[in-house]
């Protein structure tokens, strides 16, 4: 379904273009190629790699080729925008308007700048978004914890080790007492990104480093990519928790794995398991990646929730589609009665669609107030 929709959006701008491209068959048609193979790069990089979501070439291939792509979406956008435009003039005047040579040639260089503009935010370092919790019960040591939240990292050919460093520099910098990571950590397999991945050993924070596992590494040998984690030093909650500060005056830090475990034939989320045995009274902090079960914790009297996986839609307008998929969520803060659910706008990016416009990612930074 994926390729067919791609598919379309390169056969839409395709026909667009032929008209404005020179009289030369030869030119057109070798243009029309190039916006066919741009349109279905993920399915030849699952061809050649076996997967899209990993293309194991070089960054500059990468990044280009998101510039590519992500012209070529702005470019279908903008022809219907236009398309629909004439559609109206065309009613009013009863006659049909030609594309003008000018205007074919103005989307194409608007959608390259949005195409350019787009890639570069996303590939950058995320800024620093600070967020105050009120959370009632909670102990007075904890009243102004700080946590610092990473999610959908994505290390892969486009996220390499050097930006993985940088990320862990600026993370420890702002002296965290907790950091939790709600899962995508990665795409590729564990011989591919080991180097990647590497720098998140250095993370520090006064109570630990905790992490959930997000639908990325279910594609990559989930218990594998687990295992290599708490060898890096991060606590693995899989359906479990954790208590801070002791069961009298503490926090609990649950955390479930990734919903689409059971497409793999593993152990899927169970918040019941996750909280079983847990000190009554305490204020709790879940780590679910995908925020769709936001109602569940909510019924379960989880404090806050914390979430990624939308990358908070990306794109401005696209944000209103992506929640239509995550149970209404996309990206902020919501409040669903006594529980907090937060939806990161994500650290990084899945290098198969790394744009960024009006939704900047995140490095996000919670403190915990008393309510």
């Amino acid at each position: 379904m994926f390729q067919l929709v791609t598919g379309a959006l390169g056969l839409f701008v395709a026909l667009h273009l032929w008209p404005l491209l020179p009289a030369s068959l030869l030119v057109r048609i070798l243009s029309c190629i190039c916006i066919g193979v741009i349109s279905q790069h993920h399915f030849l990089t699952k061809l050649a790699f076996g997967t899209m979501f990993s293309a194991e070439v070089p960054r500059f291939v990468v990044i280009g080729v998101n510039v590519l792509f992500a012209t070529l979406v702005f470019a279908a956008v903008l022809f219907l925008a236009l398309d629909l435009l004439r559609l109206i003039v065309a009613v009013v005047r009863r006659a049909w308007i030609p594309l003008p040579l000018v205007a074919g040639w103005g989307v194409l260089g608007v959608a390259l700048v949005l195409g350019v503009i787009g890639v570069v935010s996303a590939i950058a370092q995320p800024a620093v978004r600070r967020v105050d919790i009120p959370i009632a019960n909670l102990a007075e040591r904890f009243d102004g914890y700080r946590i610092v939240q990473l999610t959908d990292l994505h290390l892969s050919r486009l996220f390499q080790a050097p930006w993985a460093t940088e990320l862990v520099l600026r993370t420890n910098a702002l002296a965290p007492d907790a950091i939790l990571i709600t899962g995508d950590l990665i795409d590729g397999t564990l011989e591919a990104r080991a180097r990647d991945v590497a720098p998140l050993a250095d993370l520090q924070a006064a109570d630990g480093v905790f992490v959930v596992s997000g639908n990325h590494e279910y594609y990559f040998n989930h218990d594998r990519w687990m295992a290599h984690y708490a060898g890096l030093g991060m606590t693995v909650l899989h359906n479990e928790h954790v208590v801070l500060g002791g069961p009298a005056a503490g926090l609990v830090l649950a955390g479930v794995p990734d919903r689409s475990a059971h497409r793999f034939g593993l152990s899927g989320p169970d918040l019941g398991a996750a909280l079983r045995g847990a000190p009554k009274g305490l204020p709790v902090i879940l780590l679910n990646h995908q925020p769709a079960d936001a109602h569940l914790s909510a019924q379960a009297g989880v404090d806050l929730h914390l979430s990624g996986h939308t990358h908070g839609g990306m794109i401005r307008g696209l944000d209103a589609l992506i929640a239509r998929f995550n149970d209404g969520f996309v990206s902020g803060l919501y409040r669903l009665g006594d529980t907090a659910l937060y939806v990161n706008n994500g650290t990084a990016l899945w290098p198969g669609f790394s744009v960024r416009l009006g939704v900047p990612s995140e490095l996000t930074v919670f403190t915990l107030v008393r309510a």
